[in-house]
């Protein structure tokens, strides 16, 4: 098969390499459709390696069709169009996953739209949901609310009633955030966001979603309600800041730390069964859709890396493969 291999200088080549085999409890997915996240990126730079065991081939989720499975699996067959939520190797013709992290492709839905699913929505889904634990009616912060993540996250607010206010670059993504079912926004380039907020929650925001990090964590505290929880899902905006902990005793405040891709594969089984009970149903209504920017050629990687690191895109980007 081949794959996006990454050479010692960096750079992105799609070249020959070994095709992968399912174990008993895998089933192999020719690969349809994959999407870039800011994980590959770091990766490809060196910089977030993949967990012990797993594929070093970029690529943490993807579309298509199973073509081989293990002597144990029992739900896929091949032929079958399914997503998957993975810890490396979409990048690539062919990937083998445990059959446990594989869904149907949603009905009404290509594999260009479907491997922009899995890894943003499982994303959000588990740090609003089961890590912030978010009840209908609290309200979110959500920065980077146009990214991949932020459009997910919006979707799901407007979905279980949890009126959400976002944070990004420009008036045009605000606008689509706002279509999108966001209640309310604020542009970096006017400053702070803790006065926005407050004008919009004036007794502060129950959750915050943030990949930003050590440069938003003051004002995060800041616009907490008593009780709130922020759940920090990068660090874009550095690794390191002060903390008020009085702030966080007096507000009873909870800061939690997640990662999806090193989860163990048992909490990234249940995490899908749990999204296929819950978001499904919504895929295969209309009544959510993963937000796709534009795709390229997989041959193209390095120009869809450019492209999603100029911040200039609204949702995914996603990759193509020729049938």
């Amino acid at each position: 098969m081949h794959a996006i291999l990454v050479d010692d200088q960096r750079h992105l080549h799609w070249r020959e390499t070994e095709t992968p085999a399912p174990t008993s409890h895998e089933v192999r997915i020719r690969v349809h459709a994959t999407a870039v996240n800011r994980a590959d990126t770091l990766q490809a730079r060196g910089f977030y390696p993949p967990p012990p065991g797993e594929s070093p081939i970029l690529g943490l989720e993807c579309a298509g069709e199973v073509d081989a499975v293990g002597d144990a699996v029992t739900r896929w067959r091949v032929g079958d169009a399914v997503v998957a939520l993975l810890a490396g190797g979409g990048y690539a013709e062919q990937v083998v996953v445990p059959e446990g992290q594989v869904l149907p492709l949603p009905a009404g839905l290509d594999f260009v739209a479907g491997a922009a699913i899995p890894e943003v929505f499982a994303t959000a889904w588990l740090n609003l949901f089961k890590e912030a634990r978010l009840q209908p009616g609290e309200l979110v912060l959500l920065h980077a609310g146009a990214s991949g993540v932020g459009t997910a996250a919006i979707q799901l607010c407007k979905q279980f009633d949890n009126p959400c206010f976002v944070t990004l670059g420009n008036q045009d993504k605000l606008d689509r955030c706002l279509a999108l079912g966001a209640d309310g926004g604020h542009l970096r380039t006017a400053g702070e966001f803790e006065p926005a907020v407050a004008d919009w929650a004036t007794d502060g925001v129950d959750v915050i979603l943030d990949p930003v990090g050590g440069a938003y964590l003051e004002q995060n505290l800041k616009v907490l309600r008593p009780d709130g929880r922020l759940v920090l899902i990068g660090l874009m905006g550095g690794a390191s800041a002060p903390i008020g902990l009085a702030q966080m005793l007096m507000k009873r405040l909870r800061l939690i730390g997640s990662t999806l891709r090193s989860r163990s594969r048992g909490d990234k089984a249940e995490l899908m069964a749990d999204m296929e009970r819950n978001l499904w149903p919504l895929f295969e209504c209309d009544a959510l859709r993963p937000v796709v920017h534009t795709h390229f050629p997989i041959q193209e990687a390095d120009k869809a890396f450019a492209l999603v690191e100029s911040n200039q895109t609204f949702g995914k980007v996603v990759l193509t493969l020729a049938d």
